[in-house]
């Protein structure tokens, strides 16, 4: 087995009007990592992955990526997007850690949480369509982090639709801007530290 030697970090959500909605907190946090936690990496810009344009902040050891598709069918984009990332580079399956980061109506907001990558998508069309789109080899090192954005009183779906597709305030966006991109920074050490102490060591 190889040395994980890339981190590949997308981030779900909506595009357009919905791009600054709870469902795509992702995005944010992405952008918050970069920026306060992996500054040498440049800011994010349109780039070509998966044959569509991609905001990107790409550098020698880590490549964020905000999925630029409908969240709902964000799978198919994101296979052809990492089977291109492996080619361009030249790196196998082991080599590259994958993961995905999506919002989570089941924890507080702002709390950062590790996910093994086929626990269930628990009613998340994104993670639903992901996990239907790639096929995990033996050797892939894939993981997903989910981040907390609460939940509304009601329980119905169309309740929770409104919900997650609502503009974040001011006051979330600070939770986020602060708690949850630490949580990412050090879920992705911490993955990183897994991944590492599961490759044999030479002699």
């Amino acid at each position: 087995m190889s040395t994980v030697r890339r981190l590949l970090v997308v981030s779900l959500g909506n595009p357009g009007e919905y791009r600054d909605t709870f469902h795509s907190v992702g995005h944010l946090v992405l952008e918050s990592l970069q920026r306060k936690f992996l500054s040498e990496l440049p800011t994010f810009a349109s780039e070509r992955h998966g044959k569509k344009a991609v905001l990107t902040s790409d550098g020698s050891k880590y490549t964020l990526l905000q999925s630029p598709t409908l969240m709902n069918v964000s799978g198919p984009w994101l296979a052809k997007a990492y089977k291109e990332y492996l080619t361009d580079n030249r790196l196998t399956p082991a080599e590259v850690g994958l993961v995905l980061v999506h919002d989570d109506l089941e924890e507080e907001l702002g709390v950062v949480k590790t996910r093994d990558w086929n626990r269930s998508h628990r009613g998340h069309n994104g993670v639903k369509s992901v996990l239907a789109s790639l096929r995990k080899d033996p050797e892939s090192k894939w993981a997903r982090v989910s981040v907390g954005i609460g939940r509304p009183d009601g329980r119905d779906r169309s309740t929770v639709s409104d919900f997650v597709l609502s503009k974040i305030p001011r006051h979330a966006k600070g939770i986020i801007d602060k708690e949850a991109s630490q949580g990412l920074y050090e879920a992705l050490a911490k993955l990183e530290r897994e991944w590492e102490s599961e490759t044999p060591k030479a002699g």
